[in-house]
């Protein structure tokens, strides 16, 4: 009894002892030292989620960095940063061009002048171009068919493609490590994959998909799989699981267009005046038959050089063609997101959000000046003047300086008539009025075309269009002088 007596009173002097000195004041602040335990205690644990959050973000951010890789040198590097048009910025640059093109006189006669020789042929190229849409658009289309994918112990066959597994393109990719990233953009980044059959097929992450439903995302790849045509990039198949969505196109091995236009590739470029009519015209077929072939038209978006991939024997393919919105007939689209590359976005969708073909020939008609002067869309290094390609390229072409637009580094240079031609189209698709912009049928039929059967049809000056309107700078209809010239004499001036 005595010693459980004794054994309490030790234990109750040992609490208080440890309660005094938890109570105690220390010398740091003359805090208490539970308080100081309770401090340490704390920041302790900050500096632990701090390290954790910092290394996990670092791991992200390792993986989405943007960085292209391009195969052992064989294609020019380039650098060139892409951003994403913003709409206000879009809107007020909109208003300044258009600010700056009322009033030029000078351009429009320049224009007429060009339209004199060739803009006849394109009003009877105009009557053919629905039976090459619906005929050599889709005759392309059967001749070009990618063939599907057979289905593996990892992959299924879905008809016009396959489903691939998650873990399968884990490891075609090597986990989609960094060497084998081979473009990035707006939609995704771009993986180089090699399967376990040996196929090399290429592998976009897409980006910002906000984990959308497997049925709806199902549907949407469906019907961008069962488009085949030569010109555009065919979908083998894709991979849906959990909320990672991954698209498998054909892989392209000889780059995209930008990197040719704008790379290092020496003082002489390879691409020469035929091989970039070639380019021009394909894409335009591409384009073709995605805004006139198809029910519902598709309607790219985002028409640019790094979006024109090539073969070795280079033959273009429009890429990224299937991520853009499937159009109603004879509708149009109003986003609250201007998708687009800063230069190629046509003003009304910029200020707008209006989405129709349109846009698109817009596109196409910078994506032509790019292939024909060697020059980028916006060029913030050059003069004032010389910063925007559409404003430098049209007053060279006010000035009567055509023919001093081409690529320098183009050895041989163009005929006088093909080079005419050509800057009649690029003026025709940029056209304020969307109304007056050619289909992308009729382009196609514009380049390719090599004579000129028909003679412009003089017009008096009652129809002649009042050359102070703003309209009449951009759209280039043959017409008339006031003097009375000589049909012979008038074309063998742009002969």
């Amino acid at each position: 009894m005595a010693v459980s007596g004794q054994q309490s009173v030790q234990n109750q002097t040992s609490d208080d002892s440890l309660s005094h000195s938890l109570t105690s004041k220390t010398p740091f602040l003359d805090l208490k030292l539970y308080l100081v335990i309770g401090i340490c205690i704390a920041c302790l644990i900050t500096a632990s989620l701090t390290i954790f959050l910092c290394l996990r973000s670092k791991r992200n951010s390792k993986r989405r960095r943007m960085r292209v890789k391009h195969s052992s040198g064989l294609l020019p590097p380039v650098s060139k940063q892409i951003i994403e048009a913003k709409e206000s910025d879009l809107a007020e640059k909109s208003k300044m061009e258009e600010h700056e093109r009322e009033g030029k006189e000078e351009e429009a006669i320049v224009i007429a002048e060009l339209g004199k020789e060739i803009g006849t042929e394109i009003e009877g190229k105009k009557r053919s171009s629905e039976s090459h849409v619906s005929g050599g658009s889709r005759s392309d289309t059967s001749s070009s068919a990618v063939s599907a994918v057979t289905s593996t112990s990892d992959g299924m066959s879905i008809g016009w493609g396959r489903w691939y597994g998650l873990s399968e393109l884990e490891m075609a990719t090597r986990g989609f490590a960094d060497e084998n990233v081979i473009g990035e953009g707006g939609y995704g980044v771009v993986f180089r994959a090699v399967l376990t059959d040996g196929s090399v097929v290429a592998v976009k992450n897409l980006l910002n998909n906000k984990g959308q439903a497997e049925k709806e995302f199902k549907v949407e790849v469906e019907a961008i799989g069962k488009v085949r045509h030569k010109n555009l990039v065919g979908l083998l198949g894709y991979c849906a699981e959990g909320a990672r969505r991954l698209l498998v196109y054909e892989y392209m091995d000889n780059g995209n267009l930008e990197q040719w236009l704008h790379g290092d590739v020496g003082p002489v470029s390879p691409l020469t005046w035929d091989i970039r009519m070639k380019i021009a015209v394909g894409t335009a077929k591409g384009l073709a038959y995605l805004h006139e072939g198809l029910e519902p038209k598709v309607v790219h978006r985002d028409v640019k050089s790094s979006n024109i991939l090539l073969d070795r024997k280079w033959n273009p393919k429009v890429s990224d063609f299937g991520l853009a919105k499937l159009l109603e007939p004879e509708k149009s689209h109003v986003t609250t997101r201007v998708m687009g590359t800063f230069g190629y976005v046509s003003p009304e969708y910029a200020s707008t959000g209006m989405l129709n073909e349109w846009s698109d020939v817009f596109s196409f008609g910078v994506l032509l000046m790019e292939i024909v002067t060697g020059r980028n869309p916006v060029d913030y290094s050059g003069p004032p003047g010389e910063m925007n390609l559409v404003d430098w390229f049209k007053g060279m072409v006010a000035s009567r300086r055509g023919e001093e637009v081409v690529d320098p580094l183009i050895q041989v240079q163009p005929a006088p008539r093909a080079l005419k031609r050509v800057l009649l189209v690029c003026l025709r698709c940029i056209d304020l009025d969307v109304k007056k912009r050619p289909k992308m049928g009729q382009i196609v039929h514009m380049l390719e075309a090599d004579e000129f059967p028909f003679r412009a049809e003089p017009r008096t000056t009652k129809e002649t269009t009042p050359l102070n309107s703003q309209a009449a700078v951009m759209h280039i209809v043959p017409h008339a002088s006031n003097e009375v010239v000589d049909g012979d004499a008038q074309r063998s001036k742009w002969r």
